[in-house]
């Protein structure tokens, strides 16, 4: 009680003072009561108009529209053992003891609860959420603006894009408007309608703060930044933008607490709608595979790939039967245009090969030891949810900086080639740039190499940059080194 009336002293007092304080600012013992009043009215008038006639918008009109078709989701899962024990009978006195104190009995289990958000997109009963929401779900529950309460039907899930498709059996019910252009903007206002914590058709909003934004385990959905605020229960329910369409799906937060700390991400309409209309014909969706692992091409390694500005997707490795590999495409190359579209990032090439149909061809065009051409791939068909991964892993005593080796046999087989060298020892340029003993180098600035002494060679010749393929354990990256 002591607190609550101390955070209401402690605002009364903030009025007061920011009252004295305008007073000060704008009296002046020269001009009349009237005259400083006067003044007053007209330098705090001033102080609240924008320095540009932008006004702040009125999401009234959008969610008096649209928050009828915006549905709480319940989820009861699977039984899950709340304690791992030796199994107790029921007729031991400590059974008894774990019951009557509240506390988890051992090997006893309980159904798990959830709860999210959802929206309407047909008048039939057809509901998008995510597919974290329900997945697992036994009972998945829909309760209306209305109070009306529906169990709904797991049309399907599809987990790499984090969408499921949910139906209720009810009619002529309101549904929201999807975004057919696609054309969200950074910088423009966005509102989102969910259940964040339980609290029904709560409103919040923001603005679009990036786009294609690559998150770790979920590099085929380029999601939408934002600063609006989303909690738990907010996840699957809409994000609409000032023309009340749906631009996306509330799905992930960035928190060092597990609640909102500014960063929201929803997954973008196009996403949704090729996922929905997938999974409503199909059930499942069929997705488009190059068999290529892709980073992204910094200052360094354009510099160091005779590139004039850092863009596109440079491959970092190809799996041995997969399509790129059938089409020739080798580590080193740098994707510059899919499909008569440029990659400016390499969080673009996943989405645009998962969409793309499996047995359908695709036309690239790469930069390749400076210079650029056209590549024609038979998309395969994805397996699993890396569609063109963006895989991590780290990285040359002479100008470089290394103590190197010949591989073994088994080191060969294990990088899948018949070359390269092991990085023994590393210092200078190399170890700034993250080489550690026991990296294997299979080339420098694309060529593969052989020996030693060819390394040495390469590296004499470059200029102040190259960019080491490297492989770490499972994984294969370049590494761009400064030799200064």
């Amino acid at each position: 009680m002591k607190q609550k009336i101390l955070v209401r002293s402690l605002i009364a007092a903030g009025v007061i003072a920011v009252g004295a304080g305008a007073y000060a600012k704008y009296d002046m013992s020269v001009l009349s009561d009237a005259h400083a009043a006067t003044v007053q009215t007209a330098a705090v008038t001033a102080s609240v108009q924008p320095a540009s006639s932008v006004a702040l918008p009125d999401f009234t009109g959008i969610v008096a529209q649209n928050g009828r078709a915006v549905v709480n989701i319940s989820v009861t899962g699977d039984m899950k053992k709340v304690a791992d024990a030796p199994q107790l009978d029921p007729n031991d006195p400590f059974y008894q003891f774990f019951r009557q104190f509240g506390m988890p009995v051992p090997q006893e289990q309980a159904p798990t609860h959830a709860l999210g958000s959802g929206f309407i997109v047909s008048p039939d009963g057809v509901i998008l959420t995510n597919a974290h929401v329900v997945n697992d779900a036994s009972n998945v529950t829909v309760k209306l603006t209305d109070k009306r309460e529906f169990k709904a039907k797991v049309v399907g899930i599809d987990k790499p894009s984090d969408i499921a498709v949910l139906k209720i059996d009810a009619k002529n019910l309101p549904t929201v408007k999807l975004d057919p252009a696609d054309d969200v903007k950074v910088g423009e206002w966005v509102v989102a309608i969910g259940s964040p914590f339980g609290f029904e058709n709560s409103v919040t909003a923001g603005i679009v703060s990036a786009k294609s934004r690559t998150l770790p385990d979920a590099s085929y959905v380029p999601f939408l930044q934002t600063d609006v605020a989303v909690n738990p229960g907010n996840s699957g329910g809409p994000l609409f933008n000032t023309k009340g369409e749906v631009v996306g799906i509330n799905s992930q937060i960035y928190s060092r607490t597990g609640g909102y700390q500014g960063l929201s991400f929803a997954i973008p309409i196009q996403v949704v709608m090729h996922v929905k209309d997938e999974l409503l014909q199909h059930g499942s969706v069929t997705r488009g595979r190059l068999g290529v692992a892709i980073q992204d091409v910094d200052q360094a390694l354009a510099d160091s790939f005779g590139l004039k500005q850092p863009a596109g997707a440079l491959v970092s490795s190809v799996d041995k039967d997969g399509a790129a590999a059938r089409a020739g495409l080798k580590p080193g190359d740098v994707i510059l245009r899919y499909n008569q579209k440029d990659i400016a990032s390499s969080s673009q090439l996943p989405m645009l090969v998962a969409d793309t149909a499996p047995g359908s061809t695709a036309k690239l065009q790469i930069m390749r030891n400076g210079t650029t051409r056209n590549i024609d791939v038979i998309v395969g068909t994805s397996s699993s949810t890396k569609v063109a991964k963006a895989d991590v892993a780290d990285h040359d005593h002479g100008r470089l900086g290394v103590l190197v080796r010949l591989l073994n046999a088994d080191e060969r087989a294990q990088a899948g080639t018949s070359g390269g060298v092991v990085v023994e020892d590393v210092a200078g340029a190399a170890a700034q740039a993250g080489i550690q003993p026991g990296d294997m180098i299979l080339s420098v600035n694309g060529t593969p190499i052989k020996s030693p002494a060819q390394l040495k060679s390469l590296v004499a010749k470059a200029g102040e940059h190259v960019a080491l393929l490297v492989q770490r354990d499972e994984g294969k990256i370049f590494i761009p080194v400064d030799l200064g």
